[in-house]
């Protein structure tokens, strides 16, 4: 029978490889004292020594050692050096292979190790059965078994046995989720979920098929899309049992699974299986087609705004004339009002003169007219988009299920009334006093309720944000309490970098910033702030000069030179050969790894390079179109292309050229623009910052070695500052940077408070940094030289009362259940009276003031924030290299689509860093060699994105079998 083969190469190596680092040396190999009496009844030091290794490997890995296998030699000098005897005493070991068998029973008998055999091996599928269920991989359950195992001392058996049992167990429990979900279901759900897979839409399309193509959209045309989709859904009535107890990545794995099959490869499924499968994806899709028409509306909000503004800025260049006329009308009259005051002469007759009183009349009245059009602003034109509201919005309301907080209650009952498009007044509860909305509805012709219509669907946008009103069951609008840990647990966090008690915190804050702002005064004073001064309160700074070494270019350019021209599928098998960063991409049904090398490395490059699959069938020797269709819908997905990059970046970090650039505790990050096209339902968003053509944003974050180690896609017009955390806390390299540079794009107090709270030292290039004003505990106690830049007073008060909710957040984020972003994005969003908002961003105001502070001190840290950030800005240009395909442009139609190019592009990035590091690593010792010298100062200047020396047109060609 064919191998069970459910675990990589590297997987196996690090569940069953004998351990070399001396974390677990001294965890399981360190001797007891009955280990070493009992290891000391042997008489040959060989004995001994072999004694003692086989003890040690059936507690680590915990299994026996193979016949022949070649043992590390930091194991033998660890247990050499505990006994008293040398490494070479285990050279003639078992020299008699009966010693061998002799020792291990003596151990079994020592120590009651067992072999897994008869009625233990029904126990332990039994037990591997139950515990498949919640394994999250197949790598986990592999691990839950050994160390199960080790509980029990029981020896592990040979890989291929534990693969086997490990399989089988997740084959039954996937069935088991499968049979209790279908049990779970009536017989008229089951008809109607499998006449999903019979009902044609538009003569063309199964309705599943159909039900799974939605994108968020950005006019009332995409909101009812997303709505004839949700209606559909919602006629489904699962039953609230249906997915009870079904751990969170079952339900993940079986609606990716949905989200690959066609109608008749679900046909073909068992039972259980296809209902199971179905049920989820009714259940998920509903709840991320609801999350898609909040954003739609979003969208729909904001394009009504810009196209308002746009009137507004129109209407008032369009007066222009008719105001330069007035004037000048006005001003003729004033002035022969004063000649005739002067001369004492008749007013009457001046005014009658120039400009005469019917004159004087229109004028009057083209004044009124042009002083309310100065006075318009963008509401005066929002009422125009009341027709792309009406098209989607009380269908909206009706398929969405809202909730809110108290706060949220006026505007809740206001959005009932639009639900019900039936007559109404028009109340104005849900609006602050201080709103210009007041004034305009005031203006309204009676019965006309369009603006006020436009008003609760802009309020409704608003509250989303914030958080004060959510829906039920989403993962993006949900209700932010029911998100944030407990206290207790935000208490217990390990990653909370500042005191539990906020007087503490506060004391250590306030003695910082006497002594920085003490500092600060006496180097104005003294006229030592480097590249700048204070003068009269105003902060004058000058941006430092480059520093890069003369030589440097050359040395650079001499070892780029030594590298020879290499192929990009060259480049890929030999990174995937020393990485085996394909490994990472299993088969998303059974978890496998990917049998197909060749073929995933043509999907990579197909899409890292922008060209599609299409055209990399026509360029390869290897795989046509379908061929790769295939892999791609089994094999690419989201967490495979994460897993894949943190595999060759911990790869590129271990290498020793990686270490002259850095140590990876300091990173950049910046968004990249990416065109995109005008067709299609994705993000394709303008911002006129990069011109009149749509795009998407990149975000990425890339470590001082030059590894990009985080990407995410966003839209183009949004803030780059909440996506910040994410690649930090959602990434093993993140986690381990020290200091993080941005450009002003991602700054903001939030930012600086949780970064700060959470030990990450967070310095951005402030573009407008001398206007910035420094917040203080006492202005008062300020030095006098430094008054002038004093933008306010903390309040302490504030801070102290929300303290235990700003660790809950900082803890919130860290727990992986919501991303940063959506945390910081809705904190940002709160009303100004809401008090967790407001006291996170005193929190971030003090580590703001607190920086500036050092910023203008210390030329090193801006020295090293300009390196950073240089770092992120070249990295820039290597993937505008790589993106050959369509002239640059992302065509894919779907977020989706872009997402995955996106991260193949990063990916393939990461890939040629990892390939040119190594390379420019034996460049070196080449040019040592020749005896030339390599200054250590001028290699720092060196980097790893060159691409000159890659082959990347042409056709693609693959080593055949």
């Amino acid at each position: 029978m064919a191998r069970r083969t459910i675990l990589t190469s590297k997987q196996r190596d690090v569940l069953f490889g004998l351990p070399t680092d001396n974390a677990r040396l001294l965890k399981h190999y360190t001797l007891s004292d009955e280990d070493l009496a009992n290891t000391n009844q042997r008489r040959r030091p060989r004995n001994r020594l072999g004694f003692a290794l086989q003890l040690c490997a059936l507690r680590y890995p915990g299994r026996a050692l193979l016949p022949e296998e070649l043992i590390p030699a930091e194991i033998t000098r660890f247990l050499a050096a505990q006994l008293g005897l040398r490494d070479a005493d285990l050279d003639d070991y078992a020299a008699r292979e009966e010693t061998r068998h002799e020792h291990m029973a003596a151990l079994r008998k020592i120590y009651g190790y067992r072999s897994l055999s008869g009625l233990g091996v029904r126990h332990m599928q039994t037990w591997l059965e139950d515990q498949a269920e919640l394994a999250i991989s197949n790598e986990d359950i592999a691990h839950r078994f050994i160390e199960e195992c080790r509980r029990t001392r029981t020896i592990l058996p040979a890989i291929s046995t534990i693969e086997r049992l490990c399989a089988d167990a997740l084959v039954v429990a996937e069935r088991r989720i499968e049979a209790r979900i279908a049990n779970r279901l009536s017989d008229d759900l089951r008809r109607a979920l499998d006449a999903l897979l019979r009902d044609m839409m538009e003569d063309r399309l199964t309705r599943f098929v159909w039900l799974r193509q939605f994108e968020v959209g950005s006019n009332s045309a995409g909101a009812r899309r997303l709505l004839d989709r949700l209606d559909v859904l919602q006629r489904f009535e699962l039953p609230a049992e249906a997915l009870r107890g079904v751990p969170e990545h079952r339900i993940t794995r079986l609606r990716r699974q949905g989200e690959r099959y066609y109608a008749d490869g679900l046909r073909d499924l068992p039972d259980d299986r296809r209902h199971a499968i179905l049920v989820v994806c009714v259940a998920e899709w509903r709840r991320a087609i609801a999350d898609a028409v909040v954003e739609t509306h979003d969208r729909i909000v904001g394009r009504t705004w810009r196209d308002a503004a746009r009137l507004s800025d129109a209407e008032l260049d369009g007066a222009q004339p008719a105001v330069r006329k007035t004037l000048r009308a006005f001003r003729d009259m004033g002035t022969a009002l004063l000649e005739a005051k002067t001369d004492g002469a008749s007013l009457d007759g001046a005014i009658s003169f120039s400009p005469g009183w019917t004159d004087l009349q229109s004028l009057v009245a083209v004044a009124a007219r042009l002083t309310d059009t100065l006075s318009s602003d963008p509401i005066s034109h929002v009422g125009q988009g009341h027709r792309r509201f009406r098209r989607y919005a009380p269908r909206m309301l009706r398929l969405l299920e809202i909730d809110g907080a108290e706060v949220a209650r006026p505007l809740l009952a206001v959005a009932d009334v639009i639900r019900s498009s039936k007559a109404h007044s028009q109340p104005t509860q849900f609006l602050r006093r201080t709103s210009k909305w007041h004034r305009h509805l005031k203006d309204q012709v009676a019965g006309d309720d369009r603006l006020w219509e436009v008003a609760v669907m802009f309020h409704l946008r608003d509250a989303f944000r914030s958080g004060d009103i959510w829906l039920a069951d989403s993962r993006r609008y949900g209700d932010m309490k029911q998100v944030l840990v407990p206290a207790q647990a935000a208490k217990e966090s390990p990653c909370l970098a500042v005191p539990l008690d906020p007087d503490d915190w506060l004391s250590d804050r306030r003695a910082r910033m006497d002594l920085g702002l003490e500092r600060l005064g006496r180097a104005a004073r003294s006229g030592a702030i480097p590249s700048g001064s204070i003068e009269n309160g105003v902060l004058q700074l000058s941006r430092l000069p480059t520093s890069v070494p003369p030589g440097a270019d050359d040395l650079l350019v001499d070892l780029y030179r030594r590298i020879p021209e290499t192929r990009i599928t060259d480049i890929l098998l030999d990174v995937d050969r020393e990485t085996r960063f394909t490994e990472h991409f299993p088969h998303l049904r059974t978890g496998a790894p990917p049998k197909d090398r060749i073929g995933l490395l043509n999907l990579l490059l197909a899409e890292g390079l922008n060209l599609g699959l299409s055209k990399m069938a026509e360029a390869s020797n290897s795989h046509g179109f379908w061929e790769l269709l295939r892999l791609s819908r089994w094999h690419l997905e989201s967490d495979a292309y994460a897993r894949a990059l943190a595999g060759v970046v911990e790869a590129q970090a271990n290498l020793p050229m990686a270490h002259v650039w850095g140590l990876g505790t300091t990173a950049s990050s910046d968004g990249q623009f990416f065109p995109t096209t005008r067709q299609g339902e994705a993000m394709n968003l303008v911002n006129a910052r990069y011109g009149p053509e749509p795009g998407l944003k990149v975000y990425t974050h890339v470590s001082d070695q030059f590894a990009p180690f985080a990407s995410q896609t966003i839209p183009a017009t949004v803030s780059e500052a909440p996506y910040i955390l994410d690649g930090l806390l959602n990434t093993e390299t993140g986690k381990r940077i020290r200091e993080q540079y941005a450009d002003t794009g991602g700054f903001t107090d939030h930012v600086f408070a949780v970064t700060a709270i959470l030990g990450h030292r967070f310095i951005p290039r402030i573009r407008d940094l001398p206007s910035r004003r420094l917040h203080v505990f006492d202005p008062k106690a300020m030095p006098s030289n430094l008054r002038g830049l004093s933008g306010g007073m903390i309040r302490e008060n504030l801070i102290a009362a929300n303290w235990p909710d700003i660790l809950r957040v900082a803890a919130t984020m860290t727990a992986g259940t919501i991303a940063p972003s959506q945390i910081l994005r809705k904190l940002a969003s709160y009303p100004r009276q809401n008090d967790l908002a407001t006291a996170l961003r005193e929190v971030g105001r003090v580590e703001r003031t607190l920086f500036m502070i050092e910023w203008v001190l210390d030329t090193d840290m801006q020295r090293r924030a300009q390196i950073g950030l240089n770092k992120g800005e070249a990295h820039h240009a290597l993937k505008n290299a790589l993106r050959i395909g369509r002239q640059g442009e992302i065509r894919d139609r779907t977020a989706e689509g872009q997402h995955y190019r996106m991260a193949a592009l990063n990916l393939l990035t990461a890939i040629v860093i990892y390939w040119n590091t190594a390379r420019l690593g034996e460049a070196v010792i080449r040019r040592r060699r020749a005896g030339l010298p390599v200054p250590p100062d001028l290699l720092a200047h060196t980097s790893p994105l060159g691409w000159g020396h890659i082959l990347l047109t042409g056709e693609y060609k693959w080593p055949k079998g």
